[in-house]
């Protein structure tokens, strides 16, 4: 029997028009701006007729350390808020754009999978409303601005050598990461070393992110430091007086957009940040506002409980007041038995020994979300048809053991009738309120313990080695006065350590920060660790390769 795509899932089931989506919600027409037929804008101003309703309940979704095997997080993710919509509750979902780099690049899609999708899915993974092309206008503005300063005469006294801000794509281009430009003579600019970051790990990414309003946007803009003179102070994008223009280009960004899963859940897609880079959340904006539309918001956060989900409670949760009732941790026999070392061509097979090898993966994140972060957690096992009863209970056992229940989910195949399970466990754990959630660390601490207690506490390592140049950088930054700020940690996505080969939970390591600088505007300090990169490059056989359209628009090989 030959089984669909995704794409072809997708492109067989008859969505509803957007405005009666809305119209489930109680969004007047008055709030939406159509993008075609089944997508649109939200207006933020509708925040201002919700604010006296009261807050629904966050679920947030997260999973153990990504592996080749695939985890399937965010097709969890909508099967649950299609399962939630079939047990009876008002529910809306809250995920990111993706982005055109992986889509291209190594993952091929971004929308979930099988029976369990947000559609328009070929619009989702491509342009979509044009947000992240926004991003992308607004952040080669401020630099087109910093260059054009410079040429002009330099009045602020720009230092070329120490400009931290780069141009931006939305495309894997490893071509791009060190650049000189300004060449062939004083028409054309002044030479310098320059370079490009994904559109999605751009300060301007994350500040539309962790933006509450337009106003608040604007400061936000106004704060970016781009770089210092040569007396060593920074040079603000206010100072350059871009901050007005570049909201201009984000003002329609800024609107979240509103989408269906392919059985008519309301869904917000909105904001594009990675995970192993920037801060991995979906918008602020578009949270709050689900938030007091429905009674149950399903969020995801991007790779890993150690990236993502750390990342949303340290800084998103921070930043937006936000409080989450549950946490679902999702894993698959498959990638629990890589981390344990079976061999990717094994893994159909049954391996009790490599699974249990593997599970200290999982436990590690089960403990990090129910003691150090004080939230529920229950194990949504994504199932595979070669799954055993045999591994499926030794998983069942030791998550019980850490305080976690697990929840087989099939929702790839069955959709929302195979996460039923899953959220009737996810609801009874937050009916029980036993959440007492706390942050890692507090604002009064200093970077480099801040940096420390999520090694040492999320990543289990022993410690952190700071460069000659970081240490040098986090004293700037401290003296600036951001010592208050959060930290956004950089590292592999492959690993809780800073070295992607090492599986499971790896003991007896410590993490290496080589950078670190401040993104002002975003409110947060970026730390840069081991050899992550900020543009990502496609792989040996990239999935542009399989994309195709026909003579009738019809898109294939979109995952």
């Amino acid at each position: 029997m030959k089984f669909k795509s995704d794409i072809e899932i997708a492109q067989s089931v008859k969505q509803k028009p957007i405005e009666e989506i809305a119209q489930s919600l109680g969004i007047g027409r008055e709030h939406l701006e159509f993008y075609g037929d089944y997508k649109a804008k939200i207006n933020y101003n509708i925040l201002n007729d919700l604010e006296s309703k009261n807050d629904g309940k966050l679920i947030l979704v997260t999973a153990i350390t990504p592996t080749p095997a695939g985890e399937g997080k965010t097709t969890t993710t909508v099967g649950l808020g299609d399962a939630l919509t079939r047990i009876g509750k008002k529910v809306m979902i809250a995920l990111r754009e993706p982005s055109l780099g992986p889509v291209f690049g190594i993952k091929g899609g971004a929308a979930g999978g099988g029976y369990a999708q947000v559609v328009p899915m070929e619009d989702i993974n491509l342009h979509f409303t044009g947000d992240i092309h926004a991003v992308g206008a607004a952040n080669n503005l401020l630099a087109a601005m910093i260059d054009n300063h410079i040429y002009q005469g330099n009045q602020l006294g720009i230092d070329t050598r120490k400009i931290t801000w780069k141009r931006c794509m939305d495309m894997n281009d490893r071509q791009l990461r060190f650049i000189v430009n300004g060449l062939n003579g004083k028409v054309n600019g002044v030479p310098r070393e320059d370079g490009f970051d994904i559109t999605v790990a751009s300060e301007i990414m994350a500040i539309l992110c962790l933006s509450r309003d337009l106003d608040h946007l604007k400061e936000n803009l106004r704060n970016i430091i781009i770089g210092y003179t040569h007396d060593d102070e920074p040079v603000t994008a206010g100072q350059l007086k871009a901050a007005g223009a570049m909201a201009t280009l984000l003002k329609d960004a800024l609107k979240p957009n509103l989408v269906q899963t392919l059985e008519h859940t309301p869904a917000f897609i909105h904001g594009g940040p990675f995970a192993n880079i920037a801060h991995g959340c979906n918008s602020i904006m578009a949270t709050k506002m689900a938030l007091k539309l429905c009674d149950y918001v399903v969020t995801e956060a991007g790779f890993g409980a150690d990236l993502g989900a750390e990342k949303f409670l340290d800084i998103k949760c921070r930043i937006g007041g936000l409080n989450p009732s549950a946490v679902v941790i999702v894993a698959t026999v498959r990638a629990l038995k890589h981390h344990g070392g079976a061999l990717k061509g094994e893994l159909s097979n049954e391996n009790l020994d490599a699974l249990e090898k593997g599970l200290p993966n999982l436990l590690k994140h089960i403990e990090n979300i129910n003691v150090k972060y004080g939230l529920p957690a229950v194990v949504a096992i994504n199932r595979f048809p070669t799954d055993t009863d045999a591994e499926l209970s030794l998983i069942e056992e030791k998550c019980r053991e850490y305080g976690a229940n697990v929840a087989l989910s099939d929702v790839w195949a069955k959709g929302g009738e195979g996460g039923v399970t899953l959220a009737r466990e996810v609801i009874r754990l937050i009916g029980e309120d036993r959440q007492d959630f706390r942050y890692i660390y507090s604002d009064d601490m200093s970077i480099k313990e801040k940096i420390e207690a999520v090694v040492q506490k999320i990543y289990g390592g022993d410690g952190v080695d700071f460069s000659p140049v970081a240490q040098k950088e986090i004293a700037k930054i401290e003296e600036m006065g951001f010592k208050h700020l959060p930290v956004c940690i950089a590292k592999t996505q492959y690993s809780f350590s800073d070295d992607p080969k090492k599986l499971g939970q790896p003991k007896n390591f410590r993490v290496s920060v080589r950078n670190v600088k401040v993104s002002a505007g975003a409110g947060f300090v970026v730390v840069l660790t081991g050899d992550i990169m900020t543009m990502p490059g496609l792989p040996k056989v990239p999935a542009a390769e399989f994309i195709d359209v026909d003579s009738d628009g019809r898109i294939a090989g979109l995952f």
